[in-house]
């Protein structure tokens, strides 16, 4: 019987995946497109770094594909999230809400601001915040001062809230919306995943004050880094943008920067081979969302699993698939992780949860049931747009 379920699991994985050369990676990015004509202009033309046609050409292209007012492009995901929080006003000694099922990198951005993770738990339908259980816990726990909220246990302001949506998948982005309006908190998306995925409607990072886009190379549209942030505030894209170009003031020839600045900018060769990228991302999701129907038909098939679907009102880029184990089979997670890869198939287990990493085990957290469940039974499946 220990055996079933890693059998039924690569059965599947080989009919779906059949024509796809082996080993089948994660996530690999798609080349189809005008990659190579832009990245040649970029090198003929002699402007490769931090200036060029390429970063503006981006950043336009960018906020016209999520329909936000303003687009910075930056250096990567961990950055763009860094400055979505400095311009969200989070201070050192501010506490930051953020789901502890999440990468590293959104518990690293918070801090690099000198502020305190807090680490809520996630719903099981989205994967994401799950907003009726934050609100619950923050009635209990927080002290109002005015408009502000904080922590009547660490005496701590609670400034913002960060929703990570969760291998593409939207969080309840209208929930917790209203949760972060009772309570005086700044909404934060981390869309570092969610490029091309909608809620409502509407495409994630146009909802929160400020979000953050990664295009690491494992992402649907990547510019072998890079990342963005996203505001309809156009006053705080304006900030962001010279915060992230060492706050340097136009000049001809001085070197006049009047605040304390980052080198987040992007080079323009990685921006010329994004635009070509971003060119493709309607074909990447319809692809994308090939696979997930895929792999939904095929799971279905099999008992003691189930693959993991868009949440309501959502419509998914499915950056990652996931298959989830049913509880009772939870120890069964390393020995399909263990078949499936040395059958030539990558899975891989979901982030380490941050409450179990060494240097956020001390963070204030709720109670985490949910994520803790989720991280023994999720198994993320070969996701690439070209299978």
């Amino acid at each position: 019987m220990d055996n079933d379920l890693a059998n039924d699991v690569l059965d599947v994985l080989g009919r779906c995946l059949a024509g796809a050369k082996r080993p089948v990676a994660l996530h690999e990015p798609r080349f189809e497109g005008n990659e190579w004509r832009y990245v040649k202009e970029c090198l003929d033309s002699g402007w490769v770094s931090s200036v060029g046609a390429f970063v503006d050409r981006y950043e336009s292209d960018l906020a016209a594909l999520t329909g936000v007012r303003r687009a910075v492009a930056v250096v990567n995901g961990t950055a763009a999230l860094h400055m979505c929080l400095l311009l969200a006003g989070v201070e050192r000694e501010d506490e930051v809400l953020m789901p502890t099922l999440t990468f590293v990198a959104t518990a690293n951005a918070v801090v690099y601001c000198g502020a305190v993770p807090h680490l809520v738990d996630s719903d099981a339908s989205t994967l994401g915040v799950d907003p009726e259980k934050l609100r619950a816990y923050m009635e209990s726990l927080v002290e109002r001062r005015s408009d502000l909220a904080f922590n009547k246990l660490t005496g701590r302001r609670i400034r913002a809230l960060v929703v990570m949506h969760t291998f593409g998948h939207p969080a309840d982005l209208e929930s917790l919306s209203r949760v972060c309006g009772d309570f005086g908190l700044v909404l934060i998306e981390d869309a570092a995943e969610s490029l091309g995925s909608f809620y409502k409607g509407r495409p994630t990072g146009n909802w929160g004050l400020l979000s953050a886009v990664s295009f690491n190379g494992n992402k649907i549209v990547t510019a072998g880094g890079g990342g963005a942030i996203l505001t309809n505030n156009v006053e705080l894209g304006d900030l962001a943008k010279h915060l992230t170009t060492t706050a340097r003031r136009p000049h001809r020839w001085e070197f006049v920067h009047d605040a304390v600045g980052y080198n987040y900018r992007l080079p323009n060769i990685n921006a010329a081979l994004g635009c070509a990228q971003l060119e493709q991302l309607p074909e990447s999701v319809t692809r994308k969302r090939a696979l997930a129907v895929r792999y939904r038909d095929a799971f279905a098939s099999i008992s003691g699993a189930s693959f993991f679907l868009e949440p309501e009102d959502c419509c998914s880029n499915y950056w990652l698939n996931a298959l989830l184990i049913d509880p009772e089979l939870a120890n069964q997670r390393d020995r399909v992780l263990a078949a499936s890869n040395e059958a030539g198939f990558m899975t891989r287990p979901v982030w380490s949860l941050m409450h179990r990493l060494p240097m956020y085990a001390a963070c204030p957290r709720m109670n985490l049931d949910v994520a803790e469940s989720l991280a023994s039974r999720v198994v993320n499946l070969p996701s690439s747009a070209f299978l």
